[in-house]
């Protein structure tokens, strides 16, 4: 048997932009954790992050050591601090396995995976809300392991905030922004951040370093208030767009309409900014309304709290952004 670290080759991290300069599975530089401190642990865990590789060994071992371990009101270790094993071309991979801590004090655990013995694509879906100090993965000493397939399209970036972040879906693969990178095999970073997504222009600034394929925002949850949401939504979109002006840049609304009594204002607020995009001769901009994302039937089967969609409300919120994304990547293909 032979242990390797996924920080070696062959395999490749994907949805953590700071890995490669750094080694560490962060999302956010420690220049901008301290100018906003409220960012500091939300920061360094990294919600969305995948390891890949191909390999014929129909059984290996996937051990996870945690620099933290935290309880999460409303969500389980299941959604929170496991990995999430998928096989198969992206597009079509399956659930094999999961790698879920026994407790609340256990930082370092295992699980083994069982597959086929054929050559096949492997994504690890890893644990969203704890900062990784390593994963490693023990196989056969006869085991091809080779490189994944390289993502077809991305990486597009989600900024926003809880729900972004992938609460409080049963599992990290159930997130809308990860049902979209499967529909499209569309790598992705993801940036929610529960409770602080506070449109911030040095978090603009750094999204727009990243040079994303698609920018897809919605902070409207974690502003305050509608004169926060006011002052910042546009702002943030300018300094964006001043540093990428081509980009494509989808705006999406709360989805819980039904339960926020300022959904509406707040809606308008930002339809506003995509309307004055639009005045501008800005041609790379999308609007697309949260009210229509939990459907018109069983709409309140849609909420763990009337907040954070469940497993229903983030495929019924996949399914209604879909069609966006599904242009733009067309439109880019055509352009090529």
């Amino acid at each position: 048997m032979k242990t390797y670290s996924i920080k070696e080759k062959p395999f490749v991290i994907s949805g953590s932009p700071l890995f490669k300069k750094t080694g560490k599975i962060h999302r956010l530089t420690e220049e901008i954790r301290n100018e906003i401190p409220s960012l500091d642990f939300l920061g360094r865990r990294c919600p969305g992050a995948r390891v890949g590789f191909i390999t014929d060994a129909s059984e290996f071992t996937v051990t996870i050591h945690f620099a933290t371990l935290n309880f999460d009101i409303g969500m389980s270790i299941y959604a929170c601090h496991s990995a999430h094993v998928m096989v198969g071309k992206r597009s079509e991979s399956k659930l094999v396995a999961t790698v879920y801590p026994p407790n609340y004090t256990t930082k370092t655990f295992s699980n083994k995976v069982i597959k086929s013995d054929s050559l096949e694509e492997v994504t690890i879906w890893l644990p969203r809300n704890e900062e990784i100090i390593d994963v490693e993965i023990t196989f056969p000493d006869n085991a091809v392991i080779l490189p994944p397939t390289p993502y077809k399209h991305g990486p597009a970036l989600y900024y926003g905030s809880s729900i972004t972040e992938g609460g409080c879906c049963c599992n990290i693969t159930n997130a809308y922004n990860a049902l979209l990178c499967r529909y499209f095999d569309l790598d992705y970073y993801n940036f929610g951040f529960s409770g602080a997504a506070m449109g911030e222009e040095i978090m603009a600034e750094y999204i727009a370093s990243l040079n994303p394929e698609i920018f897809i925002y919605d902070y409207d949850h974690n502003a305050p208030t509608k004169e926060h949401l006011e002052k910042t939504h546009k702002p943030f979109f300018d300094k964006f767009r001043s540093k990428r002006p081509y980009t494509p840049v989808v705006m999406l609304t709360m989805p819980n309409f039904d339960f926020h009594e300022e959904g509406n204002i707040r809606r308008e607020i930002i339809k506003e900014t995509y309307k004055e995009a639009l005045k501008s001769g800005d041609k790379n901009v999308y609007f697309v309304d949260g009210e229509t994302f939990f459907g018109e039937k069983d709409r309140e089967l849609c909420t763990i709290d009337m907040i954070h969609p469940n497993d229903l409300g983030f495929y019924r919120m996949a399914q209604a952004i879909k069609p966006v994304i599904k242009n733009i990547l067309e439109k880019k293909e055509h352009t090529l």
